[in-house]
């Protein structure tokens, strides 16, 4: 019978140890006495919690004190049984499953505001696809009309005019090619004359490689920037004899890769050499004029931007030739400075001649 009490006291002892314990618990070695196990189980009941009552703890110790018989448990016989994790298990802890953040009210602002941005986008990508210019066709055939009136120096000092007669396909192409570069920011009349003495000195590429840079100075001048165009006419030349066997490219933007040339050179040089017209040849008198007709949505900057806003509403049939009209326009009539409105037959058409009318 004592026995039995004892084994149950000795139970209901470790259980209530085990619950009131949350650090590791310290457990009586083998071989010790009753007193000392005694001690080191009441020891480890005041590790946490509020403990068990005074009178309780005494009536306890007077228990196990009496069954010396019976061996307390000990640390070897109080040893929880870890169940075996199979191997396939994963050893890292569950993830918890995050809860859905509710969108508050401004990042739901944002969002309509993203979408009806994007939706304004294209709906003013279509109508800048659809717009164009009220009467263009009225102005451009009173600029056609105005064309047979005044004879500009481009009709017949442009660079459609510098290749000699009877040149070989390929040569012919290198000769618009250098024609081109020489009229950058330089008049008609000089570009042709520097033209016609390079052809009298041998225009074609062997040729202009054996040339010295000093008598390519002399030949050019007084082209505008001419010292640097005898750099660039050299590093072309020498690129077409190296890269694409002494012709010139057939793509523009293989043309625009030659050093000085830019877009505005590429297009004229596709569209006379090649006879391929791929955009609008666009210089200050083509960017002028556009500006002052309202050929333009919007005013641009320069003539990259007037090209691409010409091209997104002028019929590509008419890119060719409306680039040499314009600027025949602006060398006779349309002039940079003190435009001659009172002549122009667009002057109520035209939002700068109306304005100076009065």
């Amino acid at each position: 019978m004592a026995n039995s009490v004892s084994n149950k006291v000795q139970v209901s002892t470790v259980r209530t140890l085990r619950s009131r314990t949350t650090g590791k618990t310290e457990f009586p070695p083998e071989n010790s006495d009753a007193e000392e196990k005694v001690n080191i189980l009441m020891q480890n009941s005041k590790i946490k919690g509020k403990g068990v009552k005074t009178e309780k703890k005494l009536h306890l110790k007077n228990e196990l004190l009496d069954c010396n018989k019976v061996p307390l448990k000990t640390a070897s016989m109080c040893k929880l049984e870890i169940p075996e994790v199979p191997q396939n298990a994963s050893i890292y802890p569950r993830k918890r499953r995050q809860p859905k953040v509710k969108e508050n009210k401004i990042s739901k602002i944002k969002k309509e505001i993203k979408v009806e941005n994007s939706e304004n986008q294209v709906v003013a990508d279509i109508e800048d696809s659809a717009w164009e210019p009220p009467n263009w066709k009225l102005v451009l055939d009173n600029i056609l009309k105005m064309r047979k009136m005044y004879v500009a120096p481009v009709d017949s000092l442009g660079c459609e005019e510098c290749p000699e007669e009877g040149a070989t396909p390929e040569v012919f192409r290198y000769q618009t090619l250098i024609s081109v570069m020489l009229s950058s920011q330089t008049r008609d009349q000089v570009t042709y004359a520097a033209t016609q003495r390079l052809i009298e000195h041998g225009l074609n590429v062997d040729n202009i490689l054996k040339t010295p840079d000093e008598k390519i100075g002399e030949l050019i001048y007084p082209a505008g920037f001419w010292k640097s165009k005898i750099k660039y006419i050299k590093q072309t030349t020498q690129i077409l004899k190296e890269k694409y066997n002494g012709d010139i490219p057939r793509t523009l933007k293989e043309l625009c890769e030659l050093p000085g040339v830019g877009p505005k050179m590429a297009n004229i040089v596709m569209s006379v050499a090649w006879n391929d017209t791929v955009g609008i040849a666009v210089d200050t008198h083509v960017h002028r004029i556009s500006n002052r007709l309202g050929w333009v949505k919007k005013p641009t900057k320069d003539p990259e931007q007037t090209r691409k806003a010409l091209e997104s509403w002028l019929p590509k049939e008419l890119w060719k030739d409306v680039s040499l009209h314009l600027v025949g326009l602006g060398q006779t009539v349309c002039k940079p400075i003190k435009p001659n409105c009172q002549n122009c037959l667009n002057v109520h058409l035209c939002p700068t001649g109306r304005g100076n009318k009065k």
